[in-house]
């Protein structure tokens, strides 16, 4: 019975799937979610497709908060970079295959800017650097008139790509599905390389890592960048999704949302996105269920329940914080541990 694995070379070490089992149940995970159009309401699909852009923004957040140690509370401020560059992108008439990719550059670029305090500012006061981007990045959304619609926000214009029509939402479903794909081989591959051990070093010790060569402006400006480009994919996905886009559609308390996304989910491990995204909407949809239950069984009392999902999620961040701070990922990894060595003790 195998109770562990052994590597002899490095390359075996840092393979992406260690054994022949994990690729079998990926590939019927995979296979599940493409037949999901087949199985799913439209309201599931609708929410499948929301938890995919979730999850190509909290890939991005991970890698800079959880590989990299570099705090962000505007992140949703950067999906609206990327909304509004798509949408007008497309509303000039350019190609969304084109507006998809020069969203994720633009909003890389704006996250360069926004990332330059990051060499002299850490933790608290890094934390408050990107607070005023968010609110520097909303202001100018709702003061550009000209160019964003202002507070009433603009329409954006169905994309297609080939013979997919994203106003379809079987179709925006499958472009997020492949899009979730490729960001997770991309991170993957990022962690892998020279650059996620430089990233995971300045995380850890930053003067050790600039003792031994790590250059600490330039990792931390491309963690700032590729996190960036991930937000602004997703924004261009979000955009197509919501049909309609407004300065409220990426508030600060979203940037709070994707950041206990993380948290939850365990900063520091690509799976993390995944459980960090599954709980949160999981949890959100049965609070939606039991808000309404109680306001139509209790409508005398309906302002103790309004903000029953801020109170509940409020407790939920401070239990993981306390009790499971690395989050669902490592909880995973040690039960799947556990069985590996079951029913043995040592």
């Amino acid at each position: 019975m195998p109770a562990g694995l052994f590597h002899e070379t490095y390359q075996s070490d840092e393979r992406i799937f260690q054994t022949w089992f994990v690729k079998i149940w990926l590939i019927i995970f995979l296979l599940l979610l493409a037949l999901m159009p087949l199985l799913a309401s439209p309201y599931m699909l609708s929410n499948m497709t929301e938890v995919g852009i979730a999850i190509i923004a909290c890939h991005g957040l991970n890698l800079l908060t959880g590989f990299t140690g570099q705090i962000s509370l505007g992140h949703a401020a950067f999906l609206g970079v990327g909304a509004y560059t798509s949408s007008i992108l497309l509303a000039h008439g350019i190609p969304f295959a084109a507006a998809l990719p020069i969203a994720g550059a633009v909003t890389a670029l704006i996250g360069m800017i926004f990332g330059i305090p990051s060499l002299r500012l850490r933790g608290l006061y890094l934390a408050m650097a990107t607070i005023a981007a968010q609110f520097i990045i909303e202001f100018t959304i709702r003061r550009w008139d000209s160019l964003t619609g202002g507070v009433d926000g603009m329409f954006v214009e169905p994309a297609t790509i080939g013979p997919l029509h994203f106003n379809d939402r079987t179709h925006l479903y499958y472009l997020t599905f492949v899009m979730v794909v490729i960001a997770t081989i991309v991170i993957k591959n990022i962690i892998r390389a020279r650059s996620g051990r430089a990233f995971v070093a300045i995380r850890d010790r930053y003067l050790a890592a600039e003792v031994i060569g790590v250059n600490l402006f330039k990792y931390r400006l491309m963690s700032f960048a590729i996190a960036s480009f991930f937000a602004g994919v997703a924004g261009a996905l979000m955009a197509q999704y919501l049909e309609v886009i407004t300065h409220e559609s990426f508030t600060i308390h979203q940037s709070i949302d994707y950041l206990a996304m993380c948290i939850i989910g365990g900063l520091g491990h690509i799976t993390g996105a995944f459980f960090g995204v599954a709980f949160w909407f999981i949890l959100e949809r049965i609070l939606e269920v039991t808000t309404t239950t109680l306001i139509s069984s209790y409508p005398d009392h309906i302002t103790w329940f309004v903000s029953l999902r801020e109170i509940v999620f409020g407790f939920v961040i401070i239990f993981f914080l306390i009790f499971e701070p690395d989050g669902l990922a490592a909880r995973w990894r040690t039960i799947r541990s556990y069985w590996k060595l079951w029913p043995f003790s040592y």
